[in-house]
């Protein structure tokens, strides 16, 4: 039997060939490390953000009070006679003319008087045309010495008498038509009335007058408002320095403009003019009351709104105006983003004024030709380099409003 063999390499050349593998993989990393290039830094581009220079329009800055409305006459409509109330004409809320019937008191009575009173007047007259015969009658038999002297006093106090009846029966008639009168209830000017406070066929003026409504007249509409005193010492001196006092602005009948805004508006859409100023100062509250009169023709507002109301005190004619949302602020003030010449964000202290619009006034901080950042602001970081991309401010608002220079004389503040 013959067994096969197994076949060996020989002993040195086994070695070679393994030392042949070490030698190839501890060469691999330094054949990959010879082929990588060297990474090297290369820098972002500039963040782009949106600059514009201010806008320059002329501005007119206003002092802002706070005040509420009220109705330039408000009168309760009430019931002075008895009766039942006969018909109520008109719609609760309606607005109504002078002298428009409202209500209706049964007037049966009331005319019964009227014409027993006309009655006694009649005849009391009829008496005087008797009386004044016999005095005419009698003077001349006295004359004539037929008569004596004790019936002519007679006939001239019989006459006396009557034209004092004919009197007291006019009176009678004149009450009893005022009586009448009180059965119709109509409106003292125009205005708007509020709901009815009694029914048709209730009883009124039993006990004393019975409030049936209120009348309230909103056309004009008045706007009350109060001023410390330091505001009352900075408008004294925005008079003064147009030559006025407060005293000449009464007297003169001065029109010192104002605008009126609704609480959660932020136009102030609605004009008018001080008409009265208080004469003293309220010494509770250390303000001085002041009233406007506004014309509501629509009837947009009603008494007893909370309004905010701003008064002119001065113009610049040539402001520097940038977008509202470029002005930011922190703990030292309010501050701008400007990138300079060399295209390097600074952060720029400024003094702002008021909001015109979309945009903010700027009193102090910065000039016509800066270039303000007013897109990706959050980008413009003070320091660093950026690409500024021109852009443009939120327009200013198109008409400017007027300032104290309107106040001229003129024919007063509007009357009720």
């Amino acid at each position: 039997m013959m067994w096969g063999r197994v076949a060996t390499l020989p002993p040195s050349r086994g070695l070679s060939r393994g030392t042949a593998i070490i030698a190839a993989l501890l060469c691999t990393p330094l054949l990959l490390t010879g082929c990588k290039e060297q990474n090297t830094y290369a820098a972002p581009p500039p963040a782009k953000v949106t600059v514009a220079p201010p806008t320059r329009a002329p501005v007119t800055l206003y002092a802002e009070f706070t005040g509420n409305t009220a109705p330039v006459a408000s009168v309760d409509l009430e019931a002075r006679v008895q009766g039942f109330l006969e018909s109520i004409d008109y719609r609760d809320g309606e607005a109504v003319k002078k002298g428009r019937v409202l209500f209706k008191i049964e007037p049966a009575q009331y005319q019964a008087q009227v014409d027993l009173q006309q009655a006694q007047l009649d005849g009391a007259k009829a008496k005087q045309v008797n009386a004044q015969r016999e005095y005419d009658r009698q003077a001349t038999l006295g004359a004539k010495e037929v008569a004596t002297q004790r019936n002519v006093d007679d006939a001239q106090t019989a006459l006396a008498s009557a034209i004092a009846q004919v009197a007291a029966s006019e009176a009678s008639l004149k009450l009893a038509k005022i009586s009448l009168a009180y059965a119709t209830v109509s409106a003292p000017f125009d205005g708007v009335v509020t709901r009815r406070l009694a029914n048709a066929g209730a009883l009124v003026g039993s006990s004393g007058p019975t409030k049936l409504a209120t009348i309230l007249q909103v056309d004009p509409l008045y706007v009350y408002f109060n001023i410390t005193e330091q505001q009352q010492i900075n408008l004294r001196d925005a008079l003064a320095k147009q030559g006025k006092t407060l005293k000449t602005m009464r007297e003169d009948g001065l029109e010192l403009p104002i605008q009126v805004a609704l609480s959660a508006d932020t136009a102030f859409q609605y004009v008018g003019k001080v008409d009265y100023i208080a004469p003293q100062v309220d010494t509770a509250t250390g303000t001085l009351q002041l009233r406007g009169a506004l014309d509501n023709k629509d009837v947009a507002l009603v008494p007893g709104l909370f309004v905010r109301i701003r008064v002119p005190v001065g113009k610049i004619d040539e402001a520097l105006l940038v977008d509202d949302t470029a002005v930011m602020s922190n703990q030292t003030g309010s501050y701008v983003m400007v990138v300079g010449k060399t295209n390097v964000v600074e952060q720029r202290a400024v003094t702002p004024g008021p909001v015109e619009g979309q945009l903010r006034v700027i009193s102090k901080g910065l000039s016509a030709d800066d270039r303000v950042v007013i897109g990706a602001i959050q980008r413009a970081v003070a320091g660093n380099t950026v690409d500024p991309v021109a852009g443009a401010m939120a327009p200013a608002p198109t008409a400017p409003k007027p300032a104290p220079a309107a106040l001229t004389p003129g024919t007063g503040a509007t009357k009720p």
